[in-house]
């Protein structure tokens, strides 16, 4: 797919998702939320459920990654202890 000439932004997409393919953002909100919550509890910057690292800071989830993300050299990165 051809880049756009003009850039999107994030609260765009997340309107789009919400106005016209009709994703409910709030039960996404409340999902992630629920699943930090014990963290953000106890006062962690991350939370491990289902695959991904729900990444928390000052009692905010500020993103998601995959558990097992390829490192800066493209190799699986190992888990501390492993």
């Amino acid at each position: 797919m051809k880049k756009p000439r003009h850039p999107v932004t994030d609260h765009a997409v997340i309107r789009y998702l919400e106005r016209v393919q009709g994703v409910d953002i709030e039960a996404i909100r409340r999902r992630i939320g629920r699943v930090a919550d014990q963290g953000v509890e106890a006062g962690a910057n991350g939370v491990i459920s289902g695959g991904f690292i729900y990444r928390i800071a000052d009692g905010v989830v500020v993103t998601v990654v995959h558990h097992h993300r390829e490192g800066p050299r493209g190799r699986r990165r190992r888990r501390r202890g492993a």
